[in-house]
């Protein structure tokens, strides 16, 4: 019978529950992640966005997205095209080393396309980020973004504390 050490399970449980595991993850995969959220969704509503604040150490791309929470995920971006605002989808979004790349509401972003099930405020996704290195290696980043109300547009206001 072979023994399994269950330490290393242990301090990756320590860590997700102390809110630090997709976070720590992603900076020891070269990427830091910052902001992650889903737009919580309305009755019979089938998609919705996914915006986060991207900085990589070293200059590479997302080139997809998977999550568990819709049977697609798209990397989209908002553009002006014949002055009409249009969504489409992009192969990917260029992340220059030691610059944040935003994915907000009206720019880049992340589609959750056939959703498995409504998204309530404060509900936890799980979505995996596909970067590709200048090498053309890939590597999958784990990213925990939380549900905010449909109303939201931007990071939340900040705790004072009280």
């Amino acid at each position: 019978m072979k023994k399994i050490s269950i330490k290393p399970v242990a301090a990756a449980l320590a860590l997700a529950l102390a809110g630090f595991g997709p976070m720590a993850l992603a900076q020891n995969a070269g990427l830091t992640v910052e902001d992650a959220w889903v737009r919580a969704t309305v009755p019979n509503q089938h998609a919705t966005g996914a915006f986060m604040r991207l900085t990589a150490a070293e200059s590479g791309r997302l080139v997809g997205v998977e999550s568990q929470a819709a049977k697609h995920v798209e990397v989209h971006e908002m553009a002006m095209q014949d002055n009409v605002m249009k969504m489409r989808q992009v192969a990917g979004i260029d992340l220059p080393a030691g610059k944040a790349v935003e994915l907000k509401p009206g720019g880049y972003h992340v589609m959750l396309i056939d959703l498995a099930k409504p998204i309530a405020a404060g509900d936890h996704v799980a979505l995996t980020l596909i970067v590709e290195d200048a090498a053309k290696q890939q590597r999958r980043i784990p990213v925990d973004a939380v549900a905010r109300p449909l109303n939201a547009t931007a990071a939340p206001a900040a705790s004072h504390g009280h």
